[in-house]
């Protein structure tokens, strides 16, 4: 087994750190050097004073795998650069923190190479996302009722599973975004962090309808060199304990909306889920402006 996955070049490559970054299969089969962004243009954007999304990212970079193994991961950069996109093109404006303002893990290894948009916006957001400012400054200073935000997103990759589904910050974050009627975006692993909105009431999201990338598929990319080895801990298993119920079944192109929580299902959902989220704001802010 082991001479055919490397002769089907599907053995992860090994980092600088120790860790364990997909096999070239993996990458040729699960990443593009393009996207599907559409352009995203709008009829109208928002111009009220509402304008302000707070975009919630993984520092951490390293996963332990059930075997051991690490794996290098971070944000997702096309799921985390298209709905940027959309929701800048719509008016709004990227506030970027991670837990304690260390820089964002990006998925580097993922990056679209050939597509100028993504390259734009990292280029324009470099210095964000080395500098982040911190959730945990933001919870001590910016949780009002009458704050210029629109809504809270957290973006995907493997890395939404680390330091973000039990951080308190968050849980208070996403709390807050519930009681002042913002909205919540959440992409592919995104919806993990969402379990830091438990508390001894309850979970916040009980009974919602999601979009979530399948624990199905991440059982089986191990088999071409993606994950190093099982996951550590199953999303969509640890999400439908808590009451969610999860409507897709593969990591489709699928986005959702039920009340104020916006979710899609993979990477192949980042512009449709992008456009979703953009105009679900739109809609809203248009309503309370």
């Amino acid at each position: 087994m082991g001479l055919l996955r490397k002769m089907l070049r599907a053995q992860p490559t090994p980092t600088a750190d120790g860790a364990f970054s997909p096999s070239r299969l993996a990458i040729k089969l699960g990443t593009s050097s393009t996207t599907d962004y559409d352009g995203g243009a709008y009829p109208t954007t928002y111009t009220g004073s509402k304008n302000r999304v707070l975009m919630v990212c993984t520092e951490q970079r390293n996963m332990t795998m059930a075997n051991g193994k690490k794996f290098s991961t971070g944000n997702h950069p096309v799921e985390m650069g298209l709905p940027m996109l959309h929701l800048m093109n719509a008016g709004f404006e990227i506030d970027i923190v991670t837990p304690t303002g260390a820089p964002v893990a990006i998925e580097m290894w993922a990056m679209p190479s050939d597509d100028a948009d993504i390259q734009k916006l990292y280029r324009d957001f470099e210095g964000a996302f080395k500098n982040p400012g911190s959730l945990e400054d933001f919870v001590s200073n910016s949780l009002t009722d009458d704050g210029p935000y629109a809504a809270v997103f957290i973006p995907g990759g493997h890395g939404a599973m680390l330091g973000l589904p039990d951080n308190a910050d968050l849980g208070e974050v996403l709390h807050w975004a519930h009681n002042t009627s913002l909205h919540t975006l959440a992409l592919c692993h995104g919806p993990a962090a969402l379990l830091a909105a438990k508390s001894d009431a309850g979970f916040l999201y009980d009974g919602y309808k999601i979009t979530v990338f399948p624990d199905s598929v991440d059982k089986q990319t191990p088999m071409i060199g993606y994950l190093p080895g099982p996951m550590p801990w199953w999303v969509c298993e640890k999400l439908s304990a808590q009451g969610v119920e999860i409507i897709n079944k593969k990591a489709d192109n699928s986005a959702h909306v039920d009340r104020r929580l916006v979710t899609g299902a993979s990477p192949q959902a980042a512009n449709n889920f992008g456009r979703l989220a953009a105009t679900t704001l739109l809609k809203r802010t248009d309503a309370n402006s």
